[in-house]
């Protein structure tokens, strides 16, 4: 795509971003690692044909305030800001955004869950390293380990944000909060693995693009202690209240959790994280109260990532226990970032809720993809068995809108899974 196609805003900020790193030296800091890592992503942005995450930019004002001075950087990253919300607005305002957008969450999602396990496996080996020198370069790993998890982490929530921006269109938030360096300035030793692109955009080869969609309605309204606009049943069993037990377990976890961030031993904090998702669901609330008393607000929002990696049926059973609780926006959160799946896999966790009987947390679960995914994506899930998903799914459709009900009736027409 030749520059001049490309909308004014592209335009604009691919020249900032042009002028910023010609101001830096390409032999080292984080400019020299992204061009080492992928030329051609750094090349595309630079070009204007895409759009780097916003953790990239700021890690090249921070190239900038270090070879320049803090108050250069700060002049700079005003308009970079600007720059990059117009640029962003510009790439999410063409044909097939919201599928593509999509497309590239899920890419994030992967990559992850990948870093979250190969901190764990380093955290293990750091553990019982025999001497100093196989120490130290765990330590190395260790520190590129955490900031690529900080990484996935952060473009997991910006895409989510552009995706939500999409489906109920409002003021652009800012950009999500850059992660820091390494901590370990030893000398960084180049990463071990590839990866995904270093801008978060690499999408499958064999992926071929998706339809354009009709842009989702915003997500339905609590009803009573329950979300995504599913009510409870009468005579269904409210959610077992914790006791003390749980509620001293959660402050224990928390409490060590604390205790690492203050020496500094992130990997072993990303490890616990990864642990305390695996809790009943009861206990999460409780470690939600927690981890916002002890000032770790943060790390709520890694755990709620870590959770909304769990099976169908963990994560409904997660949401129920915060909507219960009275966290209604936590809980319509996890949702949204658990349904962010390959349809697949969202038809094969209705195929399973559903065959178990739980009829309510099938529905509560295609409410929430319905809320945020487009209706041609859900006539991808329903394909996988129109007799028993499209009911379910149409009738989920209409506790999210009757608008969302009669788009989805109409992309299941031409999809052909309903006559």
């Amino acid at each position: 795509m030749a520059v001049a196609q490309l909308p004014s805003a592209a335009v604009d900020f691919a020249r900032f971003l042009t002028g910023l790193t010609a101001r830096l030296d390409r032999r080292s800091g984080w400019l020299a690692v992204f061009l080492e890592r992928d030329p051609d992503g750094m090349g595309a942005c630079l070009a204007g044909s895409e759009l780097p995450p916003w953790d990239v930019v700021d890690a090249l004002l921070q190239d900038l305030a270090a070879d320049q001075g803090a108050a250069a950087a700060r002049t700079e990253a005003a308009t970079a800001r600007a720059l990059h919300a117009a640029a962003t607005a510009a790439h999410d305002g063409g044909p097939g955004a919201a599928a593509a957008l999509a497309r590239r969450l899920d890419v994030m999602l992967r990559e992850r869950r990948y870093t979250a396990e190969r901190l764990r496996e380093l955290t293990a080996h750091r553990a019982t390293a025999t001497t100093e020198e196989a120490a130290a370069a765990l330590d190395v790993d260790l520190a590129w380990a955490e900031d690529d998890h900080r990484r996935a982490t952060a473009r997991c929530a910006e895409l989510r944000a552009r995706a939500d921006a999409l489906a109920a269109p409002a003021t652009p938030a800012p950009p999500p909060a850059a992660p820091e360096r390494p901590t370990s300035q030893a000398k960084l030793r180049k990463r071990p693995r590839g990866g995904a692109r270093f801008a978060g955009i690499a999408e499958e080869a064999a992926e071929p693009p998706g339809p354009a969609p009709v842009a989702p309605a915003p997500a339905a309204a609590v009803r009573g202690a329950r979300f995504a606009g599913v009510a409870e049943p009468a005579g269904e069993p409210a959610q077992p209240r914790p006791g003390p037990e749980e509620a001293r377990a959660a402050g224990g976890a928390v409490a060590r959790l604390h205790a690492l961030r203050a020496q500094g031993r992130g990997g072993e904090a990303h490890v616990l994280l990864a642990e305390l998702a695996g809790w009943p669901a009861p206990r999460l609330p409780l470690l939600a109260a927690e981890l916002h008393r002890a000032g770790l607000e943060a790390d709520w929002a890694t755990l709620l990532w870590e959770v909304a990696t769990s099976p169908p049926a963990a994560l409904v059973a997660a949401a129920d226990a915060l909507a219960a609780a009275g966290r209604g926006a936590d809980a319509r959160q996890l949702l949204r970032q658990g349904v962010a799946r390959p349809a697949p896999e969202i038809a094969d966790a209705l195929h399973l809720l559903t065959g178990d009987g739980r009829e309510r947390q099938a529905r509560a679960l295609a409410g929430a993809y319905l809320a945020v995914r487009s209706p041609e994506d859900a006539a991808g899930v329903a394909r996988s068995d129109p007799d028993r998903l499209v009911p379910l799914l149409l009738d989920a459709a209409r506790g999210v809108s009757e608008e969302r009900h009669w788009d989805l009736v109409h992309a299941f027409r031409v999809a052909g899974v309903l006559a």
